[in-house]
């Protein structure tokens, strides 16, 4: 079986357990944030590539990080 390179928005949010909604990730479009999308045939489509990216430069290490 060929790996799945694409998710929905629904499965985008299934993925984070429904933390993110499928409105937020709506919001996010809106507003130029979040990860990175395509517009095929009216729909949206997230690479996971870019999912993995996009999740990997947000990991925190501990809170220690947001010191000034």
């Amino acid at each position: 079986m060929q790996d799945k390179k694409f998710l929905t928005p629904t499965e985008l949010s299934a993925r984070w357990d429904g933390r993110i909604t499928v409105r937020t990730l709506a919001n996010w479009r809106s507003s130029q944030s979040g990860p990175r999308y395509l517009k095929v045939g009216g729909g949206v489509l997230y690479r996971i590539t870019d999912v993995i990216e996009w999740e990997n430069n947000r990991t925190v290490e501990g809170t220690s990080q947001y010191r000034r």
